[in-house]
């Protein structure tokens, strides 16, 4: 049992139903806070439309966080689907996304693990030091784009490199969320 470990799960529009709904209810059979987090741009509240059946998901909570609080998460997931597109738009192509500067940060701590699944990958795509000369799997049709940034792509499900965890496609949901747990079980 994972009582009391928090979870953090990216969410934007055109998620992957299965996957989020998944993740929702697996991590709390563990005993886990979960929470969705996201830019919300001012708003209390955001509701985002899935993208196989349309499913609306609201979100109330907010990557926008201290360190501190982000030291709380335990495991800070990007999700597969066109999550990882969307959070990764920025208003000064300047400065990092958003989204982006918050999974930097979280990179930053070892003792977080990092989730990225399918094309969660693109989110990286600003900083790609953050997975150069890591093992990971992506989406087949990211495999150029895991290149470009210098990782090194493993044909497998699911890939551990430390404290990041890859998997190839949203339809891995329940692998990659196993070795999640897995992970979290091992540093009690």
């Amino acid at each position: 049992m994972l009582k009391g470990k928090k979870i953090g799960i990216l969410i934007e529009g055109d998620y992957y139903e299965p996957e989020i709904w998944y993740y929702k209810f697996r991590f709390a059979e563990e005993g886990m806070e979960v929470h969705f987090l996201t830019r919300l741009w001012g708003q209390t509240a955001l509701t985002f439309s899935g993208h196989e059946y349309r499913a609306p998901f609201e979100c109330r909570e907010s990557f926008d966080m201290d360190d501190a609080t982000l030291k709380s998460y335990s495991a800070i997931i990007v999700p597969a689907g066109m999550v990882a597109d969307r959070l990764r738009y920025t208003e000064d192509i300047k400065k990092l996304p958003p989204a982006t500067e918050f999974l930097k940060r979280a990179f930053a701590d070892k003792n977080i693990i990092k989730g990225i699944i399918c094309h969660g990958l693109w989110l990286v795509a600003p900083c790609p030091e953050l997975v150069k000369g890591r093992k990971v799997v992506v989406h087949n049709n990211l495999l150029g784009d895991a290149k470009n940034m210098g990782a090194v792509y493993c044909d497998e499900d699911v890939v551990v490199d430390g404290d990041l965890v890859t998997a190839r496609s949203g339809g891995h949901c329940n692998l990659f969320a196993q070795k999640i747990i897995e992970l979290l079980s091992a540093k009690k």
